[in-house]
């Protein structure tokens, strides 16, 4: 999270459990990203989330969950943190992360629409994955309004003012469990947005994030290719440019 804590970009990038050039995309990246987290029924792509995005115009800025900018651009400074932009490449706004977010929110993975959501409800262990009698949507709300609370009472100021460390001291705060929230743990919606954030770093730009392919670029993922039929034969790494399904 912080330097604090002497994880660098590149430790995190290594630990998101996918090895350079092995990254899939599409549909498969959230099942990939959600069964390396703590608990399960974290991924967007599970719940094949389709956009329209051609990733050469990036993400659509339009907002379809979040319609209050303050709670829009506290989500995008709190995924910045997460995956902030350094030497190896853009961020989480760079990669219109916060858009992808804010579009699967608005869709069946925010209203967990393909999901049994009656009780009993019961605090389950993190290998239990979704016990929560929350949506998604009412997760990630009641998450953003705790990000700003918790601002207010530790510094007097909106979580949007704030400096990087005192982010940084919220959002470990919430990664321990520490904020108390109803009908789920704090810690549970980190992973949550976490797992969020992976995807809509690495999953095709068909989905709204990976702004430009960026983030398969720093995984030098050659994403979708036709084929490889004038590279397979060569014993040297190839270095190939991405492409997306929606550049097909």
């Amino acid at each position: 999270m912080s330097s604090e804590n002497n994880v660098s970009r590149r430790d995190f990038l290594k630990t998101t459990g996918i090895a350079a050039g092995t990254l899939v995309g599409g549909g498969i990246i959230g099942g990939l990203v959600g069964y390396n987290l703590p608990g399960k029924g974290t991924s967007t792509q599970e719940h094949g989330q389709h956009g329209t995005t051609n990733e050469a115009l990036g993400s659509p800025k339009a907002k379809m969950f979040f319609m209050n900018q303050r709670d829009f651009n506290i989500l995008s400074n709190a995924t910045e943190r997460i995956f902030p932009e350094d030497d190896l490449g853009p961020g989480a706004k760079g990669l219109d992360v916060p858009y992808f977010i804010d579009h699967q929110l608005a869709g069946q993975y925010g209203s967990n629409s393909k999901e049994y959501m009656h009780g009993p409800f019961a605090e389950g262990a993190p290998t239990q994955g979704y016990q929560s009698r929350l949506t998604r949507g009412e997760i990630f709300k009641q998450g953003i309004q705790k990000f700003e609370s918790e601002a207010q009472k530790r510094y007097k100021k909106s979580f949007n003012d704030l400096d990087g460390k005192q982010m940084d001291e919220i959002l470990t705060a919430f990664q321990k469990g520490e904020v108390q929230m109803s009908g789920v743990t704090s810690a549970f919606f980190f992973t949550l947005l976490r797992a969020a954030i992976l995807e809509g770093a690495y999953s095709d730009p068909m989905y709204g994030g990976n702004k430009n392919m960026d983030g398969w670029r720093m995984k030098n993922f050659p994403g979708h290719q036709m084929a490889y039929i004038s590279q397979i034969e060569d014993p040297k790494f190839q270095k190939i440019e991405p492409s997306s399904l929606g550049g097909h």
